[in-house]
């Protein structure tokens, strides 16, 4: 019988499935987007406020943070190399430009100045930074969900300020990922991440067998998917409307 390959240090297959799966859910969420953008729904969708959409990308975005929140745990817990943290940090910040310089061609009334990829590399940073204080990192997380609730000033509402999130009314843009409240979901993957592998280490690095094991290697590429997903989709339906005449 052929031995299984060993996972990469500092990864859990589980987690990996589990982000995995996300990325399936937001590649369903943003076909569905792309449709509706190019009028193949009838009726015409809500993206913006209907809650069939909005519960979605909040679970889903959830789950990517959440994650996101563990892999810091388990870098740290591997004995991650501060260069390789910055080399991993840098691809995310360009990618975070990448996609405002194309949302602009895209939407230029609403193109996105800080979507996901912008809110993952600061929370990142803050991450890093407040992994040592561990039994700290759950109520740290929900100051962070629970301050946007709190307080509001016209200060943030702009776009130089309003990453921070706490903001009187959402901007006019077509992805928005504040540091506040979303890095409490970050904080408390971390949080997970420290005491699963602190206490449920077998049971965390157990196998997730066959069936789910494709998941677990598409949740090891989430920036490279994250950044192709989209442009193929677009240029299917685009090729698809072309060849079609629509």
């Amino acid at each position: 019988m052929k031995a299984r390959a060993a996972p990469a240090i500092g990864r859990f297959d589980r987690v990996d499935a589990l982000r995995g799966f996300a990325m399936l859910w937001m590649a369903a969420f943003h076909f569905s987007f792309d449709l509706n953008l190019y009028g193949y729904f009838a009726p015409a969708q809500d993206f913006y406020r209907g809650p069939l959409w909005t519960v979605q990308r909040t679970c889903i975005l959830s789950l990517f943070l959440w994650c996101a929140g563990f892999g810091q745990a388990a870098a740290l817990a591997a004995g991650q190399a501060p260069a390789r943290f910055w080399r991993r940090w840098a691809q995310v910040a360009i990618c975070a430009l990448l996609v405002s310089a194309g949302s602009a061609l895209m939407f230029p009334r609403s193109w996105i100045s800080f979507g996901v990829l912008h809110g993952i590399a600061v929370m990142l940073l803050v991450v890093r930074w407040a992994a040592p204080l561990r039994i700290w990192l759950l109520p740290l997380g929900v100051l962070a969900i629970a301050l946007p609730f709190a307080v509001q000033q016209p200060f943030f509402d702009t776009r130089s300020t309003n990453w921070v999130g706490l903001v009187t009314h959402k901007p006019v843009t077509e992805d928005y990922v504040p540091l506040l409240p979303w890095l409490g979901v970050m904080l408390f993957g971390a949080a997970a991440g420290q005491w699963l592998i602190a206490h449920r280490r077998v049971q965390l690095a157990a196998p997730v067998g066959a069936a789910l094991a494709p998941l677990a290697l598409l949740g090891r590429w989430p920036l490279s998917f994250y950044m192709l997903h989209q442009p193929l989709f677009i240029g299917a339906l685009l090729a698809t409307r072309a060849l079609h005449g629509l």
